[in-house]
């Protein structure tokens, strides 16, 4: 089969075992890349992995900037460098901003913007020095639109839109692209519960023109592309990848 996207052999670390995370590492391994996944959850690796004996796991604590750092050296180190940072990492705690306390703000923030920030800058200054690199962020709708009960998340998807879009502008002639895409509403394990109270889904269905929510695998054709040769000249760009909701 002919290699079209460039990924077969290229050396790939994905933050997040959970669905999306797991999803793109699934598809960067069919396409022929060699793929790391850090999550803190070991029993999630496990069951990544027996899934996908090619993956290789890698615990891995995101919370902190020395824990971002270590983990994106001893995946350089696994697989002998990093061409492809995919970087799908979240939490979500949905309530209205009066009851909001500072510690779920903090978290929030620390897990989905802070190591964003702290393994980006680390896989940036590999993929600087080398002269090729392709970042990946999963970011979301609510970095767009003002969904309630959501500000927490919706900060740090913003956050990571702006991050990338100054790592891009930053890292472009240095031959590293950055572009983040950002889904609608996704069935994962994150929105499960909320897509699964009375009344919620079929909601939500009504605000998407595609007449349905998205799934884990409507994601990884966007993702694939961003960290493909194909997308060489595409930096700095939010994929929305949501069936049209933000038309809406």
């Amino acid at each position: 089969m002919t290699d079209w996207l460039g990924l077969r052999g290229r050396k790939a670390l994905v933050a997040g075992a959970g669905g999306i995370g797991v999803a793109a590492a699934a598809g960067l391994t069919q396409a022929g890349a060699r793929v790391v996944v850090a999550d803190v959850d070991e029993q999630r690796l496990k069951a990544l992995t027996e899934d996908t004996p090619a993956i290789t796991p890698l615990a891995a604590d995101l919370a902190t900037a020395d824990g971002c750092r270590a983990c994106v050296g001893e995946a350089a180190s696994i697989l002998g460098g990093l061409d492809i940072f995919v970087h799908a990492v979240g939490v979500n705690d949905r309530r209205p901003v009066l009851e909001t306390p500072d510690e779920v703000w903090r978290d929030i923030v620390g897990i989905n913007l802070d190591s964003a920030f702290w393994t980006g800058k680390a896989v940036g200054e590999l993929m600087v020095d080398a002269g090729y690199g392709r970042i990946v962020y999963l970011s979301s709708v609510s970095g767009l639109l003002a969904h309630e009960h959501h500000a927490p998340y919706a900060a740090t998807k913003g956050g990571v839109n702006q991050l990338c879009r100054v790592m891009a502008r930053e890292w472009a002639a240095s031959g590293v692209t950055v572009n983040a895409v950002a889904p609608g509403y996704t069935e994962t394990g994150l929105t499960r519960g909320h897509l699964d109270r009375d009344g919620v889904r079929a909601s939500l269905t009504s605000l998407v023109p595609a007449g349905r929510l998205g799934t884990v695998d409507d994601l990884v054709g966007p993702i694939l592309f961003l960290c493909s040769a194909q997308a060489s000249f595409v930096t700095g760009h939010v994929l929305y990848a949501d069936g049209g909701r933000t038309l809406v």
